[in-house]
């Protein structure tokens, strides 16, 4: 007898039974029964200038190394009225910067696209990009985490045109070689990120790209790998965020026999990390003598006379106060040193 759950409920159950479920491979389905967003629940700031807001709960993708579907259940989109509703009120209490969130951020509304429940003209994540930008008092936005295989070309659009929009994108690529990336459930090829990436540099401004990349998926061989630090070469990220592949129970990934051992996991990491830090000078090095609109974050962390912010592509620098300057305000800042991972820059 197949036996049906939501999968945000899945982890609810005693764990006898879940890893029973799972083990016997007695799910079959997954109904979609999460009910409605619940909206105007308190939310925690920690900073009184920039806040994280979510447009869209759970995913429908399945990454074969990823528990989310399963624990937070199938994609459902807020209305954009409310999020909307939330986004003015922060701005009418002085929050300039704006970063939404999303497992799946670009497949904003398209669950509801597909079923014609669709309440708004405004019905897919460009659309809502646009109409947060109209917002007065909003001066920057952010938005983690798209899907390539949900990067249409009105989101590249939208970014190309809107100036509020950072100007570095976090695009996951997981993995560079096709086969391990269709093990992974990824949905899109090595060829056709790269294709990605160069549509989006051709009619991105000043784009730089972020990247999540997972070292020692099961099966992955050394071959497999430098696939992905081709990708690395070529695509040239301003930032990495590499994980060391670690089996989550449930996954399809987690049953696989062919497991990598934790020594090669730990080779190929350092050579990930080796090729990532041997470029971090190169890339900084465009920055020197460049002026940013920067919003003062606070002040710095090893000098209390330094105030600290970031560029519209996340990299940190550090400059001296001048009269008028306080921590919540956009300043003009020139880029002036290279130290890494910083720059030292002054107010012009």
């Amino acid at each position: 007898m197949d036996i049906i759950f939501g999968t945000h409920t899945l982890q609810n159950l005693p764990q006898a039974i879940y890893k029973t479920i799972i083990e016997n491979e007695k799910v079959r389905d997954v109904v979609d029964i999460e009910g409605q967003i619940q909206e105007g629940l308190p939310i925690k700031r920690n900073s009184q200038f920039s806040a994280s807001v979510t447009i869209m709960y759970g995913c429908n993708n399945f990454c074969t190394y990823c528990i989310v579907p399963y624990v937070r259940g199938r994609e459902r989109s807020r209305e954009p009225e409310k999020i909307l509703e939330e986004v003015s009120d922060l701005a009418k209490n002085g929050y300039k910067e704006i970063t939404l969130l999303g497992q799946n951020v670009n497949s904003y509304m398209v669950v509801e696209r597909e079923k014609n429940s669709c309440k708004s003209e405004i019905d897919s994540f460009a659309k809502l990009l646009y109409a947060v930008a109209k917002i007065d008092g909003i001066e920057k936005i952010n938005f983690i985490s798209p899907h390539p295989k949900d990067f249409t070309d009105d989101v590249i659009d939208a970014i190309a045109d809107i100036d509020k929009i950072s100007r570095i994108v976090h695009l996951p690529l997981q993995a560079g070689n096709s086969k391990v990336l269709k093990q992974m459930n990824r949905k899109y090829s090595k060829e056709q990120y790269l294709e990605l990436v160069e549509k989006m540099k051709q009619k991105i401004p000043n784009l730089s790209l972020s990247t999540d990349i997972i070292v020692g998926f099961p099966g992955e061989t050394e071959e497999e790998f430098e696939d992905t630090l081709d990708v690395v070469r070529k695509v040239n990220f301003e930032q990495i965020f590499m994980f060391i592949y670690s089996p989550r129970e449930g996954t399809v990934a987690a049953a696989r026999e062919d497991q990598i051992s934790e020594e090669i996991k730990h080779k190929r990491f350092e050579k990930l990390q080796k090729l990532y830090e041997s470029k971090v000078d190169e890339n900084n090095e465009k920055y020197i003598g460049t002026v940013h609109k920067i919003l003062i974050e606070g002040t710095s962390k090893t000098d209390d006379t330094m105030l600290t912010g970031r560029t519209a592509t996340n990299k940190v620098v550090v400059f001296e106060p001048q009269k008028n300057s306080q921590i919540g305000d956009f300043v003009e800042v020139k880029i002036k040193e290279n130290h890494k991972w910083y720059f030292r820059g002054e107010i012009t």
